[in-house]
């Protein structure tokens, strides 16, 4: 299977008449597959692993906006950083400052999101709530003038539990709203969570921002 149309213009409609931004996770998936998607209006992907990104962007059509939605380490940040739209797993200052010092090399400056560990799970990324507070509550005085922090990204549990994964995306949301008026100069606006198989219960608890994948795209090929 590669793209289902039909599935794309349900979720991209009920997505727009909520003002919910959706990004395509095209990750393995074909430059071909991508092209489909981007003839029906598609400008948002996502992609996880930084050479894959790379060489899909080189081949595709410029006004693509590109979100790294994976673990971003920080000696690959250089690869991406003329070209990307939006880096959502942004989990240590060490990466905040190197996203900087990159994009001032380039004289530009790149949006992020600060990634926030929410789920149950060990094995997901992200800061916690501490962690948080202290990267917002210094973040004026690290003078990093070459990004702007855009919002929070989390990742749910993988369960069977949606009153689990509601709970998780509430408590994100809270922290979200905390610090909505304490990052000055950036438009804290983003709040990424939700992917193909929770999406709708992230945007009933306030998420602006969807990663779809495999409702678009079909099965993943890991091969």
């Amino acid at each position: 299977m590669s793209v289902n149309k039909e599935a794309y213009l349900q979720i991209k409609s009920e997505l727009d008449a909520k003002h919910v931004t959706l990004v395509a996770v095209s990750k393995t998936k074909p430059v071909s597959d991508i092209l489909e998607l981007y003839e029906l209006g598609q400008r948002d992907f996502g992609e996880n692993y930084v050479q894959e990104l790379v060489e899909k962007a080189e081949q595709l059509p410029k006004d693509i906006r590109w979100h790294f939605i994976g673990h971003l380490q920080s000696n690959k940040v250089k690869y991406i950083a003329p070209f990307v739209h939006l880096i959502h797993g942004v989990d240590s200052e060490k990466l905040l400052r190197e996203i900087n010092k990159q994009a001032a090399k380039l004289n530009r400056t790149i949006d992020v999101l600060l990634q926030i560990h929410i789920a149950k799970e060990e094995t997901k990324f992200g800061l916690d709530e501490e962690e948080l507070n202290l990267i917002i509550g210094q973040f004026e005085n690290l003078k990093m003038e070459n990004i702007r922090v855009c919002g929070l990204m989390g990742m749910a549990s993988f369960s069977e539990d949606m009153n689990l994964v509601r709970s998780e995306f509430q408590y994100l949301k809270t922290l979200f709203d905390q610090h909505k008026f304490t990052i000055q100069y950036s438009p804290f606006t983003i709040l990424s969570m939700g992917m193909s198989g929770d999406y709708k219960i992230a945007i009933e608890e306030g998420s602006t921002m969807v990663r779809i994948g495999s409702l678009l795209f079909g099965a993943r090929n890991y091969a």
